[in-house]
């Protein structure tokens, strides 16, 4: 007989392909990290995944002047953290200063969802009143995402080092850590008091779930095979290929966007090999995105067709900016003086045009992508080395752009706010630029970065959004990153789990779910 309603109760046995690293919320853009963090931590706002709009949570209402310059926020009464504490403005406040302003003593970075952050205010106990050095529009939804979420003062006075210690995380949210082996399970125990989930939510009260268990079972096959035999309810990253198997047996597939900045390849423009402009627009028109698409990946891995993803706020259709043209791309290549060598492999004064990049771990088939690229670069005379990722030099080489003048690069958030995010130079910097990660660098592109700037700081929320595919026109005509697709998460689960629900940029949250009898 059909189960009616949701049933209270039970364990939901969760595997995840990586452990996570470190439990400081706005560390939570890395997969494994937002998995935990959703389930223990609330947000002021909450960003409805369906519509976009920015809805109350911990906070019952909010006001902003007209230059975006001041947040007034009125809190929820009644909230606190599962230590037992108020989760008042003065927690508030501190969270925000942390994330806004970094800790340089104990190791704190800047949140690189907020903006022109400068200071907070307690107005009384349930309000208060975040400043703004310059317009900062973006920071409403900020306070929406995983790195947002709220912690007991008390967890922000440890250094950040410690915060990989899952077990010194207190949040206010719906589950509670019970234990853990760190690198390869954790436990959390549903908060029976729990009385504050976002306001429009069907489902109101403590979590269906007694618990979560989490187990680090890093091969897909393991994890495949868990989740068939039974013995595990749950799992993260189910490669394209493997969703038929799953989907056979009557299991089911769930997909979700990211909605930010795709999956995309990223030029080191200080590389001697990629400065030139015309090189870059050759290895645009060599690659095939199609082709990757369509022999990897799923239907649920859209063709890329601008920087950030067809579901993100401020996209434009770009796509006739990345067509496929190997003949335009030999011509480009001929007109920067790279020629033909007796291997096959463009020269010239001497040098090969041979590139390397660096598989990316977190991302879906990363290495399987980068190995057809190379295949398809080949066509016209251009070499390129996919390494492993585990290698132990590899974070070392990713910030010298000689040893990597490509890399993969994506990050998921659904405001504009996001391309900044990824190329900013004192954000991830994925390009290299003076000021940034690179301590070296010399290289900086100051039209993009007054671009970006602009998105950060324009209140009139018509002109940011015209910024923001004026951003996508100038990465693509730069030819910075050929995007490749748009990067979902995809998991898997037993028929008789229910209730799974994502938050705007694909991180799951167990909150509604519940298991039927078996």
């Amino acid at each position: 007989m059909a189960q009616e309603g949701p049933v209270q109760g039970g364990t939901l046995i969760y595997l995840e392909q990586q452990p996570h690293t470190n439990l400081y919320p706005p560390a939570g853009g890395f997969y494994p990290n937002s998995g935990i963090l959703n389930q223990i931590t609330d947000k002021l706002t909450w960003q409805n995944p369906e519509t976009l709009a920015i809805e109350p949570w911990i906070a019952e209402s909010w006001e902003i002047n007209e230059d975006a310059t001041e947040y007034t926020f009125k809190l929820r009464e009644g909230v606190t953290f599962s230590d037992g504490t108020a989760l008042d403005a003065e927690a508030v406040a501190k969270n925000f200063d942390i994330f806004g302003l970094g800790d340089k003593e104990l190791g704190y970075p800047v949140a690189e969802a907020i903006n022109n952050y400068e200071s907070s205010e307690v107005v009384d106990p349930l309000t208060v009143k975040f400043s703004f050095k310059a317009p900062a529009p973006g920071f409403l939804q900020a306070t929406s995402v995983i790195g947002s979420g709220l912690v007991a003062p008390s967890v922000l006075a440890l250094p950040y080092n410690e915060l990989g210690d899952a077990t010194k995380i207190i949040g206010s949210g719906a589950f509670v850590v019970e234990g853990e082996v760190l690198g390869q399970s954790l436990n959390l125990k549903v908060r029976e008091d729990y009385a504050w989930g976002p306001a429009s939510l069907e489902h109101q009260g403590r979590a269906y779930l007694d618990a979560i268990q989490y187990i680090v079972t890093p091969e897909d096959s393991v994890r495949i095979g868990a989740l068939l035999a039974g013995q595990a309810d749950f799992i993260r990253q189910i490669q394209a290929y493997d969703e038929p198997q799953v989907e056979a047996q009557g299991y089911l597939i769930h997909s979700a966007s990211t909605r930010g900045v795709n999956n995309n390849a990223v030029f080191r423009p200080e590389n001697p090999l990629v400065a030139d402009l015309k090189v870059r627009q050759a290895l645009t028109a060599a690659t095939n995105t199609k082709e990757i698409v369509e022999t990897i990946f799923s239907s649920h891995y859209p063709a890329a067709t601008s920087v950030i993803a067809a579901t993100a706020l401020g996209y434009v259709d770009l796509h006739d900016k990345l067509a496929f043209d190997p003949d335009r791309a030999k011509a480009l290549l001929d007109e920067a003086g790279w020629v033909v060598g007796a291997d096959g492999i463009r020269e010239k004064d001497g040098q090969k045009l041979e590139l390397s990049v660096y598989e990316s771990l977190p991302q879906p088939q990363s290495r399987a992508t980068f190995q057809l690229l190379s295949q398809q670069w080949a066509q016209v005379g251009v070499k390129l080395n996919v390494l492993a990722g585990d290698a132990g030099s590899a974070a070392v080489d990713r910030l010298d752009p000689l040893k990597t003048p490509v890399v993969s690069a994506m990050v998921g958030r659904a405001d504009p706010d996001v391309i900044k995010s990824n190329f900013y130079p004192t954000n991830r910097d994925a390009l290299l630029q003076k000021g940034g990660l690179n301590t070296g660098a010399t290289w900086e592109d100051a039209a993009l970065n007054e671009l970006l700037l602009a998105i950060a700081s324009e209140p009139d929320t018509a002109k940011r959004l015209e910024l923001t595919g004026e951003a996508q026109v100038y990465l693509l005509d730069q030819a910075y990153v050929i995007p490749i697709f748009e990067e979902p998460q995809v998991f898997a689960g037993a028929p008789y789990v229910n209730g799974i629900s994502f938050d705007a940029v694909a991180r799951p949250s167990f909150y509604n779910t519940w298991l039927a009898p078996r």
